[in-house]
């Protein structure tokens, strides 16, 4: 948006001409202004956590609040499919966030700079395996990928502790992913670089522009740990850190986030029935949606397998103590599923289903059912 002249009236304007001013001016001019406004208050406010940008970033010039105004006017947000008021900046420029375009990989052996519990998203297509650490991915949030004849994009948002893997061909063609700077719900909206249209991590579905309610077909993934995911998957490849960027991946830049029961940027509607900040494993259909909170297997102590019905399709679910992790075994076709904390996914799925665990049965591996109508 170019900067008003002088003549500009409304760059002269009284106090008392100032509403009248803002209110004549387009709907998309207003957003503008307003998510402006939106990130001088956040500003105001400042940090609810010792948030390291230029660590993650790695910037060493300009400012934050430079940055952040440059995240909301990069984009037209005009016809969003999600209301332009909630867009907010994450205090980022676009790809002030480096999305991983040509990722390098490593033999399982050699990949000494994981320890084993380290948390991964395991991949697999085709017979071919992948993991990609979270220590890297605080970093980047988007790898593009091509694993077999598949263009990939692997997805994580720590603000939402939330992992998704896409297939990059849309009806549109294959599409490569970059991260916006700019959050809904506070979770990441990525942008693809052939139309500049913003989509929903969590949604699954492109928001604004061309791509405008265009959706992303969901992969299956896992989230667990290293040492979990290459006892299964010994010939597994790794990302490397050599991404190309100069970041420190061996510490998060998000630890105080996440020993905080406190939220970044704000997401509605709100459910109290977990903490905010609860994991879960999200499935849905296209009419039902299902969460299973980690936190109702903290007393188990051996394998437990459970089914789960989505309206007419079932999955089975298997959690593992030793990497407190809970991964889907089998699926029928239509079911979907993402990790997040409790208050992403109730803010995108607020009709969802809540699972409630039954008593373990005894015997090595425990299972049970439940259904969500």
């Amino acid at each position: 948006m170019a900067p008003s002249s002088p003549a500009d009236p409304a760059a002269v304007a009284s106090p008392q001409s100032a509403p009248a001013a803002f209110w004549s001016l387009s709907s998309a001019k207003k957003q503008k202004k307003l998510s402006l406004i939106a990130v001088l208050l956040l500003l105001v406010a400042g940090g609810l956590f010792a948030w390291n940008w230029k660590e993650i970033t790695g910037a060493h010039t300009g400012s934050r609040m430079g940055h952040q105004m440059a995240s909301v006017i990069a984009f037209e947000l005009e016809g969003s499919l999600v209301p332009q008021e909630e867009i907010r900046s994450g205090g980022v420029p676009k790809d002030g966030i480096p999305a991983i375009t040509r990722p390098q990989f490593l033999a399982a052996e050699q990949a000494g700079f994981l320890q084993p519990s380290d948390r991964v998203i395991g991949v697999e297509v085709d017979g071919s395996f992948r993991a990609y650490p979270l220590r890297i991915l605080n970093f980047h949030e988007i790898v593009n990928d091509q694993l077999g004849e598949k263009a990939i994009a692997v997805t994580y948002c720590p603000l939402c502790d939330s992992a998704a893997v896409f297939d990059r061909g849309t009806a549109a063609g294959s599409r490569e992913f970059g991260v916006s700077g700019l959050l809904y719900n506070s979770n990441v909206l990525m942008y693809d670089r052939e139309t500049d249209s913003l989509w929903s991590q969590m949604m699954s579905t492109g928001v604004t522009g061309k791509e405008k309610q265009q959706p992303l077909r969901n992969l299956p993934l896992e989230l667990t740990t290293w040492a979990d995911w290459q006892a299964r998957h010994p010939d597994t490849e790794v990302l490397s850190t050599e991404t190309g960027f100069p970041r420190d991946y061996s510490r998060s830049p998000y630890e105080q986030y996440f020993a905080s029961p406190r939220l970044m940027f704000p997401a509605q509607p709100e459910d109290r029935r977990l903490p905010a900040k609860s994991p879960v494993l999200g499935l849905w259909t296209d009419s039902t949606a299902l969460a299973v909170p980690l936190s109702q297997f903290a007393q188990t102590k051996e394998p437990r397998e459970i089914s789960v019905q989505l309206g007419k399709a079932t999955a089975r679910l298997l959690y593992q103590p030793a990497s407190h992790s809970l991964r889907v075994v089998e699926a029928e076709e239509g079911v979907r599923w993402v990790y997040s904390f409790w208050f992403a996914w109730y803010a995108f799925h607020p009709g969802t289903e809540l699972h409630q665990a039954q008593p373990a049965a005894t015997g090595n591996q425990a299972s049970e059912s439940s259904s969500a109508d």
